[in-house]
């Protein structure tokens, strides 16, 4: 049995909660897999995880196998990243999971951590806000880029690096093109943006509890007549239909070249929402976790951040 591809696959099934789809995941057949996971209860003589005819859970055992599983695979990363760095250039794969209003930052981010190591490989996952806490949980993501205020909802342990407050915007068509881009009008209040036919995010969306809090928060309901779960259809939905949106000053910058559509500030009340990089507090950082968090923090990359977040006001 090769213990460290056993544990892979019953992290992979507990990410999957489905034997075909983690099989699928790890790139072997569903049998083997099952006889994976049974060599490994043999080798810990404890039941792991709770069979019926589709995959019910772990046992409290297969708990505790799982936790180590976790960290002996992040020990094992860190050590192959370790073999392969050097002191002052970081090598190896580092996932970064974003809230997709958040995901335009984390590509920003993922595009200068590159360019400062081209040693290091970035990748940038789209997770909503549950999925972001578990998969850091997990530890099968390295970085996680969401909303501050959903730290304590979990057991774990965790570190924020602050980067920026989400102000939200109405988005819509302007009545005339600008000459050049998107422009950023005159401010107006939650209850006029309720009075006009939106497109917003689903009802899981972390995103869509703050709009939906925010209004609610100025006596109204809002006009909703479109839903998603993706930041491209909700932008492209102003740009190519009869309908507004309310997305936060990140999205906003994103089709800033457009010049048919205007962002207007939304006041009355005026909404901010921290959005912080997190991290897990106990575990060993590797090499591409140290440069990352050393980005993160550089004044240069806060300031670019800041003209693409916020007011907007460097338009």
């Amino acid at each position: 049995m090769n213990l460290l591809s056993s544990l892979r696959y019953l992290v992979a099934l507990d990410e999957h909660r489905h034997f075909a789809r983690a099989a699928q995941a790890c790139h072997i057949t569903q049998p083997a897999l099952s006889n994976a996971l049974r060599a490994l209860e043999e080798e810990f003589a404890v039941v792991i995880v709770r069979r019926g005819r589709t995959f019910v859970g772990f046992t409290p055992e297969g708990d505790k196998v799982l936790d180590s599983a976790r960290r002996m695979l992040h020990e094992h990363k860190v050590l192959a990243q370790s073999l392969r760095s050097t002191v002052d250039q970081p090598a190896g794969r580092f996932v970064v999971g974003a809230v997709p209003t958040a995901v335009p930052i984390a590509a920003r981010f993922a595009a200068m951590l590159h360019a400062r190591h081209p040693e290091l490989m970035p990748v940038v996952l789209s997770l909503s806000s549950s999925e972001l806490e578990k998969r850091l949980e997990s530890l099968s993501i390295d970085l996680a880029l969401g909303y501050t205020e959903r730290m304590d909802l979990r057991a774990v342990q965790l570190t924020a690096y602050p980067q920026y407050n989400e102000h939200y915007f109405l988005l819509r068509k302007s009545r005339t093109p600008h000459a050049f881009e998107l422009q950023i009008a005159a401010p107006e209040s939650w209850l006029q943006a309720s009075e006009v036919s939106l497109c917003l995010l689903t009802s899981e969306m972390h995103n869509r509890t703050i709009v939906d809090a925010s209004f609610a928060a100025a006596g109204c309901t809002p006009k909703v007549v479109m839903e998603t779960n993706s930041i491209l259809t909700m932008a492209l939905s102003v740009v190519a239909g009869q309908v507004c949106s309310v997305m936060p000053g990140a999205l906003v910058s994103t089709v800033r070249g457009y010049r048919e559509l205007e962002a207007v500030p939304l006041v009355s009340p005026q909404v901010l929402t921290p959005i912080s990089f997190m991290a897990q507090t106990a575990v060993r950082p590797s090499r591409a976790m140290e440069a990352a968090l050393q980005l993160a923090q550089d004044s240069a990359w806060l300031r670019h951040v800041a003209t693409h977040t916020g007011l907007l006001t460097a338009f």
